[in-house]
């Protein structure tokens, strides 16, 4: 049984193409439980971007500063599941529920691996209607064949129970509205690429 992390810990969230680094960030946990694993992505966190040839090409946001220039979001992830519940907050209210639909994450020795898989879906904080983003995208990336089969599938699957939580009115990440990052959580320091053997698991 792998190790949970510790509250306030800074760990490494990778996202891995082709068997290497793509995009690689620090966050802090918030929680881990063995039911959720939280943890914080703050406002000016350092991202690292990897090189070279992917099948996707380089990762789209190394177009732009390489910081986190958004504000902070608590990322809320359980075992086994294919995507991520971001908490957003605007002016001390929650502004939105962004979900990030994502390869079911994966322990490390110093953090976790996952990656985007495209989609993604809006809940604004008000209790207004659900709407989908980035479909075009996600079916684009089908089309060129950057997903096989199964990852299709697991996508549409994950996607279909997400709108079944939502509809049923059975949203496990709402109690987590009202969390906010404590002070003197800091902007962790950068993240270097990891170039030795992959890694051991917790």
């Amino acid at each position: 049984m792998t190790s949970p992390f510790r509250t306030g810990e800074v760990v490494v969230r990778r996202e891995i193409l082709d068997d290497r680094e793509w995009l690689v960030y620090p966050v802090r946990v918030a929680a881990d439980d063995g039911r959720v694993l939280a943890v914080y992505l703050a406002h000016g966190t350092p991202l690292t971007f990897g090189r070279g040839d992917f099948r996707w090409g380089l990762h789209p946001w190394i177009a732009f500063e390489h910081l986190w220039r958004s504000s902070g979001v608590l990322q809320l992830q359980r075992p086994g599941e294919g995507y991520a519940v971001w908490a957003r907050w605007e002016e001390g209210a929650l502004r939105e529920w962004y979900v990030n639909f994502q390869a079911p994450f994966v322990r490390t020795d110093r953090g976790f691996d996952t990656l985007d898989h495209e989609l993604d879906l809006i809940i604004p904080g008000d209790g207004s209607p659900y709407r989908w983003k980035d479909v075009d995208h996600f079916e684009e990336r089908v089309r060129a064949g950057g997903f096989t089969a199964a990852e299709e599938r697991g996508v549409r699957a994950a996607a279909s129970r997400v709108v079944d939580l939502i509809e049923r009115g059975a949203c496990w990440w709402e109690r987590w509205r009202e969390w906010r990052a404590p002070a003197g959580w800091d902007v962790p320091a950068p993240v270097a690429l990891r170039r030795d053997p992959p890694l051991t698991m917790r």
